[in-house]
């Protein structure tokens, strides 16, 4: 398959439908730009199709592979794998394995994966001593999904020491069954549990439809199209969300640690900060901190982190993040929930389809056609 083809088959397959611009309507022509940090990219290990990472025990990154299998990269590059549940997923349209999460003791594994039926599904592990313990599976949490697309799937533990889950829409153009606005169902939402708190989780009593008997009480944040990667700020707290739009606007969301959830991003109503086919803006929406339209090469935004690594200093506190079509790594100075800077860091990941950080802070590129890099100093 040449190189475009193959692009083309992958994009179609992911379904990570957006656009990057170096403009964004959203942009304060006030800004005053700060010095851009110098990066580069080195390759450290190659994957089969990498989909997510994170920081696991013994200063090491663990790396999921969107057929099934997680694998262990340290000093000695990527290992064999620690885990294979290939057997149990699905990788037709943008389903696969999609995300994983240690608790902060690195005691439990999880995973979040569709299964063979398509269903969005988070498992956990018991792990002892670096190693995944099979045999203590169980499943925390599962949605079905109406169609292949949209599956979101990151999960990350917050600075609470819950466990959040990002599900898509549910697929098809325009969510159709308009469920980013609907509180009765878990799709198009950001979720907050508690998995060791009950069986199979408990729903945290400070959440904010906990106490809702219309609403289901897992969910923390609305209004998302297909939230593809969200991170916590490994000092302030702060939750950054890149939500993949519809066919004219990508934003990356913002909320503070101090947030008592509820927020609604606007997804069906608005795309961005913009109506969508007529649309109504809610009186809630809380907008992006930041946009980009279709008029450059992106297509698709692929959220980062706030870079707490030590090997970058002129990169300390930006945001990282890329566009699965565009490649290029760029950065956001955010002060107080205001975007003061944007910066294009002058090197390109390939077809970036995640970020995964490590212990220290240190970020690493995964990119769909295989590479794991880190971003280190020019």
């Amino acid at each position: 398959m040449n190189t475009r083809t193959r692009m083309s088959a992958i994009v179609a397959t992911l379904g990570l439908v957006g656009s990057l611009a170096l403009a964004t309507a959203s942009a304060d022509e006030s800004r005053t730009p700060g010095s851009t940090a110098q990066v580069a990219l080195t390759e450290v290990a190659r994957a089969q199709n990498p989909t997510a990472g994170a920081a696991g025990p013994q200063d090491t990154v663990w790396i999921a592979e969107r057929a099934g299998t997680v694998r262990v990269l340290d000093d000695d590059g990527l290992g064999e794998p620690v885990l294979d549940i290939s057997d149990e997923t699905t990788t037709d349209g943008e389903r696969g394995l999609l995300g994983l999460a240690f608790d902060e003791r690195f005691a439990h594994l999880y995973v979040s994966y569709t299964d063979l039926e398509g269903t969005s599904t988070v498992d956990e592990f018991a792990v002892q001593d670096g190693t995944v313990r099979e045999n203590t599976r169980r499943t925390v949490l599962t949605q079905e999904q109406p169609e292949s697309n949209h599956n979101g799937g990151a999960i990350a533990f917050g600075p609470d020491g819950h466990l959040y889950i990002a599900l898509g829409d549910g697929g098809g153009g325009g969510d159709p069954q308009g469920n980013g606005q609907k509180l009765d169902t878990l799709l198009g939402k950001l979720l907050r549990i508690d998995p060791q708190g009950g069986d199979p989780y408990a729903i945290p009593e400070d959440n904010p439809f906990a106490d809702d008997p219309d609403a289901r009480g897992e969910i923390w944040a609305y209004g998302l199209r297909n939230p593809w990667r969200f991170s916590f700020d490994a000092a302030s707290g702060d939750l950054l969300i890149g939500d993949v739009g519809q066919s004219d606007w990508e934003e990356i969301d913002w909320a503070p640690a101090s947030s008592p959830g509820g927020e609604n991003y606007g997804w069906s109503q608005m795309e961005g900060t913009h109506p969508f086919r007529g649309g109504t803006e809610p009186a809630n929406h809380v907008p992006p901190i930041h946009e980009y339209d279709r008029t450059g090469l992106g297509c698709s935004v692929t959220g980062g982190y706030v870079y707490r690594g030590r090997a970058v200093p002129g990169l300390a506190g930006q945001y990282v993040y890329s566009d699965y079509c565009d490649g290029t790594l760029r950065s956001l100075e955010i002060e107080d929930g205001r975007v003061t800077a944007e910066h294009d860091l002058g090197v390109n990941g390939g077809e970036v389809v995640s970020f995964a950080q490590d212990g220290d802070g240190e970020l690493y590129v995964l990119a769909i056609g295989g590479t794991v890099s880190r971003v280190d100093p020019a």
